[in-house]
């Protein structure tokens, strides 16, 4: 037996077409009605962003507030060694980017002018496996250092343990590298 209010999701009494219709009607009132003007600016600011709008209206949403650019995992980046360089064409995604902030987390051994340009500037990527409290004092840190928002800010990640660096930074959102460059790379 089900307890108090809830039904199991099965609902056969009379009426049910009528809170079917009163529900749908409800919910739908709830949801924004946006002006089409903003439509079309947030569309384009999403193609700025190099963004499907499913996505970036995903992350705005989530953040409150508008994207300013994107944080860069040196793993993410495929640069994985002191000899190492960005691949071309995710080089030319990033600078596709014109109306957005570049950054870089870097992980040892990787130094700024592996990544700078086409991104705009590096810092020590969180230490691996330190603790969260570290982690998001690092980031904060670094977020200062930049004078740039994190919450304004999409991490785009390789690692798992790095995906975890957007939650500690209270960063707008993360993507895995894959979809964020696509095939490119």
């Amino acid at each position: 037996m089900s307890g108090i209010g809830h039904n199991s999701g099965r609902v056969d009494e009379p009426g049910k077409q009528w809170r079917t219709y009163a529900w749908a009607k409800a919910r739908k009132a709830l949801m924004p009605r946006l002006p089409i003007e903003v439509v079309r600016r947030r569309v384009a600011r999403a193609k700025e962003l190099g963004l499907p709008y499913k996505t970036y209206a995903g992350l705005r949403a989530a953040s409150g507030d508008d994207l300013i650019g994107f944080m860069f995992s040196t793993n993410a980046l495929d640069v994985l060694s002191k000899g190492d360089a960005i691949a071309a064409e995710k080089a030319r995604k990033i600078n596709e980017l014109i109306e957005a902030r570049k950054l870089a987390l870097m992980h040892k051994p990787i130094t700024a002018p592996q990544v700078v340009p086409p991104l705009q500037a590096a810092y020590a990527a969180p230490a691996p496996l330190a603790p969260w409290n570290a982690t998001r004092n690092h980031l904060r840190d670094t977020f200062i250092a930049a004078k740039t928002p994190a919450s304004r800010m999409v991490l785009v990640y390789d690692t798992a343990l790095e995906g975890e660096w957007a939650d500690a930074a209270h960063m707008a959102g993360a993507l895995p590298a894959p979809q964020f460059f696509g095939d490119a790379g």
